[in-house]
């Protein structure tokens, strides 16, 4: 091997790669980087009728309509979600292979397809395969793709990037609960699906083929390299059987998924949680506007701190403040209580799913960014699934919420404590260590 064949070379546990390619090879002009990430930004507010929230408003009349017991819709809902992420990591796959417009556009015509069944099922078997199919395609792909393409497409400010689009995203969500309760009152149920699905293809379909441009990164097959962890350009890939073996992977994945099973838990049952604590059902339901305004200011905190300090102690923090607002709970009361309570949660989960997206592309690169991100997706979608379910076993066994939601915050407090002990992935020939590495 030549002297300049060896220079571009790293290693990596005794495996000999390519390095990365120039960043401006991979990365997105400067110009088209605000049209990128309004447009994943109106991705991510799209994915709203596959969200719980845009979602539960139906399942009442679902319920009166087709004749079916809430228990049997929540299964259903259950059985749906956790088959939903089972498709992810695919998806992600997709997006490394293809590229995020390909990808957005077959995700975007299977997503309103898939609320178009919903409008026409009228038995559990088509309500279930209606709920494997917006779940994954609307909680799970669009909202993947939407940060993912923001991530490949930017080497400076990501993590506040990534935290703006994050958080109009989920003010864009917070309004499909409203304007679809309206819609059901005008047009019914099934009519108000119909008119979700054409929506999506009218919107998301231009979205991907025109607001996207610059966004849709592949690498190709020679590239099949490691990036210098933080390096931040749209680098060959890292190995996933070196990436799985990293702790920083399973860390990341490992607190994303209880923050999305934790959260699920609590919000699922919040009008009967706070009744426990003597908020009636209204203010119980009030509670929700605080959280989702804390986690708006959230997701910009803590995606802009991700540029400057490490991501580990972030997610870190994130995880600390879900078990410091669980324990809260016997504390809380009608008033300024139950609203500091609210605002805790919604920072926390949003500042966990902000850090995550930041965190990997910091870590592993953007070349196998999809695939890792489908990955973590999946494992965070299936924990949304068990977790008002486990809640409400614990409810049932000890006729109150509040021992549940101390096991909740003490499983908060381990991940918390154990994402610090995960060590920063390195090649053997890293790039000078800056203060930032040096924290990581």
């Amino acid at each position: 091997m030549s002297t300049e064949q060896s220079a571009r070379t790293r290693h990596v546990r005794g495996v000999s790669l390519p390095s990365a390619p120039p960043a401006a090879e991979t990365s997105a002009p400067n110009r088209s980087i605000p049209r990128i990430v309004i447009a994943s930004a109106m991705v991510l507010a799209l994915s709203g009728p596959g969200q719980t929230a845009g979602i539960a408003v139906f399942v009442d009349h679902v319920i009166a309509d087709l004749g079916v017991g809430r228990s049997a819709v929540s299964l259903a809902y259950m059985a749906g979600t956790l088959s939903g992420a089972l498709a992810l990591p695919w998806i992600g796959r997709a997006v490394d292979r293809f590229g995020v417009q390909r990808v957005l556009a077959l995700v975007a015509l299977g997503f309103g397809s898939f609320l178009m069944l919903l409008a026409c099922a009228q038995e559990l078997v088509g309500l279930t395969a209606g709920f494997v199919g917006v779940r994954a395609l609307g909680q799970g792909g669009m909202s993947m793709i939407a940060t993912t393409a923001v991530a490949i497409s930017v080497t400076r400010n990501r993590g506040t990037l990534l935290g703006l689009t994050s958080s109009l995203g989920a003010a864009g969500i917070s309004l499909f609960p409203l304007l679809a309760e309206r819609a059901i009152t005008v047009l019914d149920w099934r009519y108000t699906f119909v008119a979700e699905g054409l929506l999506i293809w009218v919107v998301v379909l231009p979205l991907a083929l025109w607001g996207l441009r610059g966004a849709a990164w592949a690498p190709s097959a020679d590239e099949a390299g490691p990036q210098s962890p933080g390096s931040g350009t749209g680098a060959p890939a890292w190995p996933l059987s070196v990436i799985a073996r990293t702790s920083m992977f399973w860390a990341m994945a490992g607190a994303i998924a209880c923050s999305g099973l934790v959260s699920t838990a609590v919000f699922f049952h919040q009008i009967s949680v706070l009744g426990e604590q003597g908020l009636t059902p209204a203010q119980a339901a009030a509670n929700f506007l605080p959280q989702t305004v804390a986690g708006l200011g959230a997701a910009l905190l803590f995606g802009s701190a991700a540029d400057r300090v490490s991501p580990k102690l972030l997610m870190s923090a994130a995880m600390a403040m879900h078990a410091l607002a669980l324990v809260t709970l016997p504390l809380v009361a009608p008033g300024w209580g139950a609203l500091l309570y609210g605002a805790a949660l919604g920072a926390a989960a949003s500042g966990a799913r902000a850090v995550e997206s930041a965190a990997l592309p910091f870590y592993f690169g953007t070349a196998s960014l999809g695939t890792l991100r489908g990955l973590t997706q999946s494992v965070a979608v299936a924990s949304t699934a068990v977790g008002p379910i486990l809640l409400s076993l614990a409810h049932g066994w000890a006729d109150s919420y509040r021992p549940g939601i101390m096991g909740l915050a003490l499983l908060c407090a381990v991940v918390a404590v154990a994402v610090c002990f995960a060590r920063k992935p390195r090649t053997s020939l890293s790039p000078p260590v800056s203060h930032h590495d040096q924290v990581g």
